[in-house]
């Protein structure tokens, strides 16, 4: 069944259950139909040619407890926006994600305002979403600080929505690993999940408040070798198996949430603490809990968590340029 607009506005980025801003002022904006079958070709060619690049690093830099963020550039930021699906995947319950393009134009602005480089695409298909993110891989980073990638759509456990099929994300990040992405090897990979992750609701626990008064020894050589997934971080809307709650005028609770934090500790918290924060304001506030008593009873009172998976090896922080 299809997705059910409740009176109040809150949605969840799944199937349906229980009963384009095309011009937006930040970034480059892309719409569908990205590559041709020469294209991917060619971008094949350029990806082998960017293996080869490889990431300008001092010892010093690389042993530092600190990423280093005073590359010339900050990198840039890939952002999926998928609002609208096609007619199969509406039968199949995936209706209109309305209040996505307020989420866009937020993360957008932030992300701008940290410096990045921003490239968006609006109701990309499963085909297009890879040659995305395909493409951006293949760049020279070199002189970058990282790279992010956002997605808003629907979603499942493993798994994200173009407008037409899911895309894998494992398929995504793997286009970023240090043996097809050189250029990032040792720098942040940061990925943005709004995206429901299964069907199952976080019915919220009540709990009473009451008011009270490193050592290691390197040995020296030339390189250093570090694993292909190192370096990535991926923040999800919400835990395996569980809704991801989307409200149609103020946009999705993980990314109010995450642009709220942004703002206020964006360039002087560390990002896995920004990521904890997150993670609080959007568990603790009444803010974030879904009002459907009028329209659904049963999904009334529902709470959510985002989380997040870290395989950064140092402290991130979007220093100021």
């Amino acid at each position: 069944m299809p997705t059910v607009e409740q009176e109040t506005g809150d949605n969840t980025d799944a199937k349906g259950f229980l009963g384009g801003l095309s011009n937006l002022m930040c970034g480059t904006a892309r719409q569908m139909g990205l590559m041709d079958i020469e294209d991917m070709e060619v971008e094949e060619e350029i990806s082998e040619a960017y293996k080869k690049v490889p990431t300008v690093m001092t010892r010093k830099e690389m042993l530092s407890d600190l990423y280093k963020m005073d590359h010339p550039k900050r990198g840039k930021a890939v952002i999926i926006n998928n609002k609208h699906f096609t007619r199969e995947m509406q039968y199949k319950g995936y209706g209109v994600r309305s209040g996505t393009d307020v989420d866009a134009t937020k993360i957008c602005s932030r992300l701008k305002m940290l410096g990045f480089e921003v490239e968006r695409y609006h109701d990309a298909t499963s085909h297009d979403m890879v040659q995305a993110f395909a493409s951006a891989a293949a760049e020279d980073h070199s002189d970058a600080d990282c790279f992010v990638g956002v997605i808003l759509s629907h979603g499942d456990k493993d798994s994200v929505l173009g407008s037409d099929g899911p895309v894998d994300l494992q398929d995504i990040f793997t286009f970023f690993k240090g043996n097809n992405c050189r250029s990032l090897v040792g720098k942040p990979k940061l990925f943005f999940i709004q995206a429901c992750r299964g069907n199952m609701l976080d019915k919220p626990v009540d709990i009473n408040v009451s008011d009270a008064h490193r050592n290691y020894e390197i040995e020296d050589q030339e390189e250093i070798r570090i694993p292909n997934e190192a370096d990535f971080l991926i923040s999800y809307s919400t835990v395996p198996g569980y809704y991801s709650w989307r409200n149609s005028a103020n946009g999705s609770w993980y990314i109010q949430g995450l642009v709220a934090v942004l703002d206020k500790f964006g360039t002087t918290m560390e990002l896995q603490k920004q990521l904890t924060q997150l993670n609080k304001y959007v568990a603790y506030s009444d803010k974030y809990m879904s009002n459907t008593l009028a329209t659904n009873p049963e999904m009334h009172g529902m709470k959510q968590i985002p989380s997040f998976t870290s395989m950064l090896t140092k402290d991130l922080y979007f220093i100021p340029k």
